[in-house]
């Protein structure tokens, strides 16, 4: 599937917001591509494909993992806000045709993250959190300010621990269940960037 088909297909089953956003999430990609020397085409991919199952209803997502994807831990389940991620990645192989590891797994965690995150799927990560289009403003410039300000992967790892923060933060706040897994990056990103 070429990459206007795929444009199509999206906005088709996007809303109008959350088609900017995934535009905007694959223009960030490039940009965050080309900061660490990474394949922007690949993250241009991944960021447009990272919400593909978005739209779908909580039921329509819970009955797609139930009958397709059998690896999902009960706990991912707890938090309708991440359901997306893992059938996102089914619907990357099954009706966009993507075979690449890589673009798969940027895009089943993009939300709750995981340990050992390679540099691929934190600029993937970033990019959801940070982009231009309906992001906010002043917190995209603050994370790109420290992503300029540190080489490598310590202004990666210092940026992502800000973005785990605030998701952490803002689940609290709505009182929405946290995955055990976004805890342990979390903790991880801590203990990364104290020791850089």
């Amino acid at each position: 599937m070429n990459m206007d088909c795929i444009k199509e297909k999206l906005k088709e089953c996007l809303t109008e917001e959350r088609y900017s956003h995934t535009l905007g999430t694959a223009l960030c990609a490039i940009e965050l591509a080309k900061k660490y020397s990474l394949n922007e085409q690949k993250a241009f991919l991944a960021g447009l494909l990272h919400d593909c199952a978005k739209c779908k209803s909580n039921d329509e997502l819970l009955k797609i993992i139930k009958n397709e994807l059998k690896n999902i831990d009960p706990e991912e389940l707890q938090n309708y806000k991440t359901l997306h991620a893992p059938v996102g990645e089914y619907f990357a192989k099954k009706i966009y045709k993507i075979e690449d590891k890589e673009i798969l797994n940027a895009i089943r965690y993009h939300t709750i993250g995981k340990i050992n995150m390679s540099i691929f799927e934190k600029i993937i990560f970033l990019a959801d959190k940070i982009e231009s289009n309906t992001r906010d403003k002043k917190y995209s410039e603050e994370i790109w300010k420290i992503l300029n300000d540190n080489e490598g992967e310590k202004g990666l790892n210092m940026a992502l621990l800000i973005c785990f923060s605030e998701t952490i933060k803002s689940l609290v706040n709505r009182k929405l269940k946290i995955c055990k897994t976004t805890i342990d990056v979390y903790n991880e990103l801590l203990d990364k960037v104290k020791n850089m």
